[in-house]
């Protein structure tokens, strides 16, 4: 490393127009907002873990995250798993879209980021049907909540909540929500990349590094999650 430095003058190392580790424009403005938006999940997490070590009675995620679609059997954290799953698996999928664009190949581009769109869209349908089942309470059924309202145990309800409680409901929402949101944007954003592959606009420019800047931020929005998913419902 340091011969290389020694064979590039001072004037060309510091005068500007040289991209740091041959990153376009674009590429770099993409990493400075995934930076600032990690420190900003870095804070809610950090606030989190705050909450609960002060907190005394924190709830138990294994007992309130516990439904699956279609069953009433007890299965803590597993849906919350499967979600997390599909999650990654579309982070896969975006690879492969990537992957595809390096070779040209816009059939592969097209399908590989169809399917990431596709696993985005069943997280945030899974991520609606966890909220329901959260407001719903105990028995995860929506229609039932102002019946369950009524219940001094149920620590959704204003009845039943404790400080702690509130607190938890507050954090669940907002920072799942958060990233609900993140997700979101990624979906829209992802699909109309998708639309623009499918019309051939990247393979007459010849290059496919729109699909690279979209990859980026999908896959920060997946990590971000492992950690929502780590520190919220595991520790």
């Amino acid at each position: 490393m340091a011969g290389h430095a020694e064979n590039v003058d001072t004037a060309t190392a510091w005068g500007g127009g040289r991209s740091p580790f041959n990153a376009t424009y674009g590429k770099m403005m993409m990493w400075f907002f995934l930076i600032s938006d990690a420190l900003t999940f870095g804070g809610f997490l950090i606030a989190l873990g705050f909450a609960k070590a002060s907190a005394e009675s924190w709830p138990v995620a294994d007992e309130v995250f516990f439904h699956f679609p279609g069953t009433h059997a007890n299965l803590p954290l597993i849906y919350v798993a499967l979600m997390t799953f599909i999650l990654i698996v579309s982070s896969v999928t975006m690879v492969l879209a990537v992957e595809a664009g390096h070779r040209m190949d816009q059939k592969g581009v097209q399908k590989w980021l169809g399917w990431t769109v596709v696993g985005g869209l069943v997280f945030l349908g899974s991520q609606a049907w966890e909220w329901s089942t959260f407001i719903a309470g105990p028995d995860g059924i929506l229609s039932t909540w102002t019946d369950n309202a009524t219940l001094t145990n149920n620590p959704y309800s204003a009845n039943g909540m404790n400080p702690d409680d509130v607190r938890y409901t507050n954090f669940f929402f907002f920072v799942t929500g958060f990233h609900g949101f993140h997700v979101f944007t990624g979906v829209l954003i992802n699909f109309l990349v998708f639309l623009k592959v499918k019309k051939g606009v990247y393979q007459e420019r010849g290059h496919y590094e729109m699909v690279e800047k979209v990859g980026l931020y999908w896959h920060f929005v997946d990590l971000v999650w492992v950690f929502v998913f780590t520190f919220f419902y595991l520790v």
